[in-house]
Parts: C-alpha cells; sequence; structure tokens
C-alpha cells in the first residue's frame, strides 16, 4: 500500500528534538505525553507508514534518560470510567500500561491520584497499586483551578500535593485518558523542583494537531473528527503569530489555557520560557511525511469513518446528536461525501442487486470483494474467507472448509450454547479455517493471507455484531457501517 510516512526518520528526529529540550532546561524536563502511545492507530491510518507504536519506538531510544509517570483522575476510579477503544476501565488500563512500558524495558517510577478527595474506590486502588509494589501519590484539588493563579502557585495549591520523587533527566507523564491531570501533575512538580532548588522545565507531545500542516489541512481535520466528543477546534495560534510572524496550528483548549499556564511560569520562575502554545511543543512529524497526498488521502477516508461511526454510535445509544452534526459539519468543511469512499458506492450497489445486507471489501489493487450470507456463513464470515481466496490466486470453487467441521461447530453452537443462529460469525470461520489449514494446503495458504487484509476499506449496509466488528478490529480492516440493524429487533449484541 502507498506509504506516506517515514517511521525510521521520526524516532531519530523525534528523540533529538526532545534532547534538546532536556538540555534547554538544563537536564530536567517534565514532558507530558498527549494522545495514545501505545496502538496509536488514528496517527497509522492518517499517517500511512506511522506504525501504531512508532511513539514508543522513539521513546526507546531514551529509555536510559527516561521514567514514566502514569496519571490517573480519582473521580474517574470512582465513576468507573472506561476507555472506549479499549473496553476496559481506566484503572485497569494504569495497570496495562504499567505492563506494557515494563514489558519493553522502560522504568515506570510512580502513579499520580489527581483529584484526590478519598473517594473509596481511589482509596482501593491505592491500596492495590502499592501491594503491587508500585509507588503511588496524591494531588489534591486546588479551589479556582485553573485560573486563580495565585491560589494555584502557593503552598495551598500545588504546595498540598505529595512530591512525586523521579531520578531520571526525562519524566514523561501519561494517563489512559483525557482529564486525568497531566498538565497539572507537570506543573505541580515545576513549583515543588523549584522548591526544592531544582531547575527543571516542562514540555508537550502532542501528535495533533500538528502545527506546521495547513489549518485546513485534512490530516488535522481529521484529528477534529477524532475529537468531536470533546469539542475541540483546530485554531490559529494567535500568541505564535503575535511573537513571530509565523502562522502555526494547534488547537482551543491549548490556546485558551495559555495565558494562564504563561502566568503559571512568570511565577515559578519569573518568567515564562515560553512565548506561544506552539514553543511548548516538540512535535516532528510534519518533518517525516514524504508523500503529502498519499496522507491526505488517508486522512480523508479517515474523516468519512469517523462520520459513520457516529452515525452508528448514535442508533446505539451511544453517542449524541451534537457530535453526529460536529462530525456532519467537518464532512463538509473537508468537503468529502460518501462518493469518496468507493467501497461504500459497492456495498449498495450490491445490497440492491440482492435485496439482502451487503458487505464488500476493497483490496489494495482496487478490486472488489464481497460476501453473501449462506446456510453455513455469515456475511462477514463469507467476505473473509472471500477475500483470502482472491488474495492467495485461490479459485472461487474451491472449499477451505469442509461442511464435515462447520456442521460440529453449527451443532454446538445451537444444540449446546443456546444460539439460534446456525451460521459461523467471522471468529468462528477463522477457528475452522485454521484446523483445515493443518491438513489442507489451500486452506493453509489461505491462513497466510490475513496479513494482507490489514489497512483495506470494508463497508456494511447493516451494522455488524459484535463479534464480527471485534474481529475486522483485530484484523486492522478499516470497517464502516450504515446506522441501521438488519432486523427491527430492540435488542443487538
Amino acid at each position: 500500500m502507498r506509504t506516506g510516512f517515514d517511521h525510521d526518520l521520526y524516532t531519530r528526529m523525534q528523540s533529538d528534538n526532545i534532547r534538546s529540550r532536556i538540555a534547554a532546561f538544563g537536564g530536567k524536563l517534565y514532558l507530558e505525553l498527549g494522545g495514545k502511545l501505545f496502538d496509536d492507530f488514528h496517527a497509522s491510518r492518517v499517517l500511512p507508514g506511522f506504525k501504531p507504536d512508532s511513539k514508543v519506538s522513539m521513546l526507546l531510544n531514551l529509555k536510559d534518560q527516561a521514567e514514566l509517570v502514569v496519571a490517573i483522575n480519582a473521580d474517574d476510579i470512582e465513576k468507573s470510567k472506561v476507555r472506549g477503544d479499549l473496553g476496559i476501565s481506566y484503572d485497569a488500563d494504569v495497570l496495562r500500561l504499567i505492563d506494557a512500558f515494563r514489558g519493553i524495558g522502560m522504568y515506570v517510577g510512580s502513579v499520580v491520584l489527581t483529584r484526590w478527595r478519598d473517594q473509596h474506590s481511589a482509596v482501593m486502588f491505592k491500596n492495590r497499586l502499592e501491594s503491587l509494589g508500585v509507588r503511588v501519590f496524591r494531588h489534591f484539588p486546588i479551589e479556582g483551578y485553573p485560573y486563580d493563579v495565585e491560589q494555584i502557585v502557593s503552598d495551598r495549591g500545588f504546595g498540598r500535593n505529595e512530591y512525586v520523587e523521579t531520578t531520571r533527566p526525562l519524566v514523561l507523564v501519561t494517563a489512559p485518558g483525557p482529564g486525568s491531570g497531566k498538565m497539572a501533575v507537570c506543573l505541580s512538580q515545576l513549583y515543588q523542583e523549584h522548591q526544592r532548588g531544582v531547575k527543571a522545565g516542562y514540555a508537550k507531545f502532542e501528535t495533533f494537531p500538528i502545527w506546521n500542516l495547513p489549518l485546513n489541512h485534512p490530516v488535522n481535520i481529521a484529528y477534529e473528527a477524532a475529537t468531536a466528543d470533546l469539542d475541540d477546534v483546530n485554531m490559529i495560534d494567535p500568541f505564535h503569530l503575535e511573537a513571530y510572524g509565523e502562522t502555526t496550528v494547534n488547537y482551543n483548549r491549548d490556546i485558551e489555557i495559555f495565558p494562564v499556564l504563561r502566568a503559571v511560569f512568570e511565577r515559578i520562575y519569573g518568567q515564562s520560557p515560553y512565548k506561544s502554545p506552539t514553543d511548548m511543543g516538540v512535535n516532528m512529524i510534519k518533518n517525516c511525511i514524504t508523500d503529502d497526498e498519499a496522507c491526505r488521502e488517508a486522512a480523508r477516508q479517515e474523516i468519512i469513518r469517523r462520520y459513520y461511526a457516529a452515525r452508528c454510535g448514535q442508533v446505539q445509544g451511544r453517542t449524541e446528536q451534537a457530535e453526529v452534526d460536529r462530525l456532519k459539519m467537518i464532512v463538509q468543511k473537508a468537503g468529502l461525501g460518501p462518493e469518496d469512499r468507493p467501497v461504500i458506492a459497492a456495498a449498495r450497489k450490491r445490497e440492491e442487486e440482492t435485496a439482502a445486507p451487503a458487505l464488500p471489501i476493497e483490496l489494495a489493487d482496487g478490486r472488489i470483494v464481497t460476501g453473501k450470507t449462506t446456510n453455513l456463513l455469515g456475511p462477514s464470515a463469507a467476505l473473509i474467507l472471500n477475500a483470502l481466496k482472491v488474495l492467495g490466486g485461490i479459485e472461487k470453487k474451491d472449499q477451505l472448509i469442509s461442511p464435515t467441521v462447520i456442521e460440529p461447530i453449527q451443532t454446538l453452537k445451537c444444540d449446546y450454547l443456546g444460539n439460534r443462529n446456525p451460521r459461523l460469525h467471522s471468529d468462528e470461520v477463522l477457528v475452522a479455517l485454521s484446523i483445515c489449514a493443518a491438513t489442507d494446503p489451500k486452506a493453509a495458504l489461505a491462513m497466510r493471507q490475513l496479513p494482507l487484509l490489514e489497512g483495506l476499506e470494508a463497508h456494511s449496509t447493516v451494522i455488524l455484531p459484535q463479534v464480527d466488528e471485534g474481529i475486522f478490529r483485530r484484523l486492522k480492516v478499516n470497517l464502516t457501517c450504515d446506522p441501521k440493524y438488519q432486523s427491527h429487533n430492540l435488542y443487538h449484541k
């Protein structure tokens, strides 16, 4: 597939830039990490060539200098807040992040529980972390935060927080989701370090929006689409324009809060090290884009996908009308429509021809492959098998899975597990295919094509069952669905 981003160049340039920022502050830097470090599939979709773990690869260049601090809002623990992309609670994600960082050899120094008010669930989580050998520090709500600078930068504000003991020159502050208090943790530490006579600095590592791409570049618009639920808006940074006469892009929350941040810096240091929110960033993404048009097209597809995801979410009761309306405006701003996603037209044409739901996939060479419902297979399962046949050069008539394998699975589903639908879902058909691959060379050949599904585009004219949607996600197929169910039932799973 066409790539537009140089992963290796990025890991070098980004780590070098962070080292320079550490040196600029005398050898100690608190770096706030925005967005996802692991599994950043949004970045990999809009910047073809950017790997989901590109940022981690970059950080590995700095691992001997770095330690991680994970922040989590105690209120989020109390509310059992869940990550929508992973389906796990924020506190569970803290444990996942610690394991993931340790698994690649990075040092996790501590966890900070922000907005601490002795919440019952937060106390239990603190005790659990400490029993696991993880150091835990508490940061408290500050009256008047973030605007009462005099209160914030005092013993009554940051001074009340427990000082997070760090030992390395680069302190990476991350969190399981937005609103976790990463920035407040960094600023609190600057105050506490200053009180102890330690010179330290602050910077921000946000992937999007990309500050030195045009405001209406599709990659930046795709960020607005990805954060439509947060009501983020990309803006020209007025502080940077005034200070340097240079047009750069930031987003509304950072621009709105910058005067407060500047005042905090001035109160701690006597002067601010930054003239604009853009100055705070260390992002080198733009320098590593090798094919701008490839990234533009990838971003356009992401914008459309986000719109359809929101519309389906509304039908499922997960998305509010305001978010759908906002995404509709973003699609219009980008000048896009269903016709810009070829697989949508193919799906609807097939649905008209068959009077049944359709689910086609577009291969890398532009060919369209479809799957239809049979007595043995659901449309998702049929589509995957058909696509693997085409990719492997296997004849359409060739049978990859024997009915003698499928039928016992159907018996298990209906007679023993209480399912009404005997047709195999995509996860079941992949298990069946793997069994057949042990003795059938053609089934084995089909299995070897699975990695080639990554990054392909698919569209269903109905909302798929969760199990099929999950398989497409794990195969890294970019799936969209029309916002309707196949049946008129009220309950769906």
